[in-house]
């Protein structure tokens, strides 16, 4: 097993030192154990960060991620469902949502391209 100092483990796991340190105030990190009077992280607080920013990166929330760690330890696959559902459902919305904006940028910008006179349709869009 490896043993890490806390910017070790920062470095590890891709964040900042103060990341891991606001991870343990939100109750996702432990604080682990102290050798030495300096504390250090193992391999499972390793797994334990890579999930948590893996989570963040499929758009759940640091409250979200909190209750998938909590349900990970209880094998309730139905609420780990349910939550990965309501996560999906979300992202469906964001992404009509942006191809929406999208849609209406490259009517601008159509319209732009198709008049010389005028204000810039895009520019006025904006006002």
């Amino acid at each position: 097993m490896t043993e890490r100092t806390i910017a070790g483990f920062a470095r590890a796991g891709g964040v900042g030192v103060e990341t891991v340190r606001y991870y343990q105030r939100r109750g996702l990190l432990p604080t682990p154990r102290k050798t030495g009077g300096i504390h250090r992280y193992g391999d499972d607080d390793l797994r334990r960060l890579h999930f948590i920013r893996t989570a963040q990166g499929a758009g759940f929330t640091l409250e979200e991620i909190g209750e998938l760690l909590a349900l990970d330890a209880t094998g309730d696959r139905r609420r780990v469902r349910a939550l990965a559902g309501a996560r999906i459902a979300a992202l469906d919305a964001k992404i009509a949502e942006l191809q929406a904006a999208r849609d209406r940028l490259a009517k601008l910008a159509r319209q732009c391209a198709a008049g010389t006179r005028g204000p810039c349709p895009i520019l006025a869009a904006f006002e």
